[in-house]
């Protein structure tokens, strides 16, 4: 399986501009800029998409791992936070943060498969750098 996305850029790189097209087309020539990248500017930013891709695929991965254990998920919410050092130039950590509700599991359990989904999720596997979870199972 094979995803693509294409980024197009004009200008400097703090006066200029830029926009993102998703092959799905749910980013659609979505602009980009300095601004909002190190600022508080309209638009997206590389750090936010991959925040959204983490959370994303952790929580689908920690539902796959609760389903093939016998458990449905009522709610399952993750927050990822992604941390860029723009003193070293890179990013330096993902934290999530994952509210549950899962009807029927005890929190030793749930532990459990949030660790396993953590390291699990293909996105985790793909990143270079601290990854966080801190799993709350509400009732």
């Amino acid at each position: 399986m094979k995803r693509n996305a294409t980024a197009v850029w004009n200008g400097t790189v703090k006066e200029g501009k830029g926009h993102l097209t998703t092959q799905s087309t749910t980013l659609n020539q979505t602009q980009y800029s300095f601004s909002s990248r190190f600022e508080e500017g309209v638009g997206t930013n590389p750090e936010e998409l991959l925040a959204a891709a983490h959370a994303g695929c952790f929580t689908m991965k920690l539902s796959a791992e609760l389903s093939q254990a016998g458990f449905t998920p009522e709610e399952l919410t993750t927050k990822s936070v992604i941390t860029l050092d723009p003193a070293a130039g890179k990013i330096i950590k993902s934290e999530l943060t994952l509210t549950a509700k899962v009807p029927g599991i005890s929190e030793e359990e749930f532990q459990k498969y949030a660790k396993i989904a953590e390291e699990g999720c293909p996105v985790s596997a793909a990143f270079n750098f601290e990854i966080t979870l801190n799993a709350t199972l509400a009732s």
